[in-house]
């Protein structure tokens, strides 16, 4: 065999790979182009200035309408304590896991779920599955799973023709963080992507990267109508920049938040960035390491809905086109 030939083989290889790798990105929560280590949570008795100011985050999973086969909600480290969670003196938290399905779940009908803060009927539909977690080395750094379900538990949403369930983590005493990831998989002892499947939050707490090479990002989605996003960011801690990008932006900077605060931005939005995602870049402070910065992030649009973050980037992760006819990116 010829070593043109060779190399053409393995190039073919890399293509199916990378191509296999990319439709794997909506199962993981964070998603893979995020590059965020860990949500975040904290005990209902932390200090808001530890960047968590609900103390509860909620996440949507959605799975085809005809996808007939059992599925699972897989957590990643869901207990408190050892080696990637916060402590906060000693270790006295415990974090609630809850899977709900049913009427009520579709956040288009049920808005209180839109939220930054845990109130109204965010809790609404039927609990399927519900469990706690304390300090338990048995899923320190492990994964616990959720399920099986199928299809029709969830809420069915004739807008996407999918069902939908969510899952809440709140933290229902103590005051340290806990730090956990899911995966939204076909199988119970590993991870295993449903083709077709969607993740999606629309308010987003997480850890920053401890070092400052590393770039975090998140990708809502610009639906049409949407005029302009409203952005706001809790405890930024100053730690360097937010940064908007699209395929018609080349980077439009964010107010950020210091400790304890909130900062909003108003970004007008393009024609050119309606039908896809924008890319909001995390770039940590480049003189000095701020450690365990956790950060929310909620975004709304000119109506007060709120806007779908997607851990996989839909139409992808957006780049910026140098010959694209651009507006000036404005904050409103």
């Amino acid at each position: 065999m010829k070593l043109t030939h060779i190399y053409k083989v393995l190039l073919t290889g890399l293509v199916i790979c990378f191509s296999s790798l990319s439709g794997l990105n909506g199962q993981p929560v964070p998603g893979v182009d995020e590059n965020i280590p860990f949500l975040v949570t904290f005990g209902k008795d932390g200090d808001k200035s530890w960047g968590d100011p609900n103390f509860s985050q909620t996440f949507y999973f959605a799975v085809p309408k005809d996808f007939k086969d059992r599925f699972y909600i897989r957590v990643f480290d869901p207990d408190t304590g050892g080696q990637n969670d916060e402590q906060k003196g000693d270790w006295n938290t415990k974090m609630q896991y809850s899977v709900y399905g049913g009427k009520g779940v579709d956040p288009d009908i049920n808005r209180d779920t839109r939220g930054v803060t845990p109130t109204g009927n965010y809790k609404s539909g039927n609990i399927l599955q519900t469990r706690t977690f304390g300090v338990d080395p048995q899923y320190d750094n492990e994964w616990f799973t959720f399920g099986p379900f199928i299809a029709t538990q969830g809420d069915f949403s004739a807008k996407w023709n999918m069902y939908i369930f969510k899952i809440i983590c709140g933290g229902i005493s103590g005051d340290d963080g806990n730090l956990y990831k899911y995966f939204f998989s076909r199988d119970p002892k590993s991870n295993l992507p449903i083709e077709g499947s969607k993740a999606f939050t629309y308010a987003y707490t997480f850890r920053m990267w401890n070092d400052i090479q590393s770039v975090s990002h998140i990708y809502p989605y610009i639906d049409t109508g949407i005029v302009y996003v409203r952005e706001r960011n809790f405890d930024w801690d100053d730690d360097g920049n937010i940064t908007v990008v699209s395929k018609v932006r080349r980077g439009l900077e964010l107010k950020v938040s210091g400790q304890k605060e909130w900062q909003e931005n108003r970004i007008i939005v393009d024609a050119g960035e309606v039908g896809s995602s924008l890319d909001f870049q995390f770039h940590k402070k480049q003189d000095f390491l701020i450690r365990n910065n956790n950060v929310l992030i909620q975004l709304e649009n000119q109506r007060g809905d709120g806007i779908e973050v997607y851990p996989a980037p839909i139409g992808g992760v957006p780049v910026y086109q140098v010959d694209a006819v651009v507006r000036p990116g404005k904050r409103k």
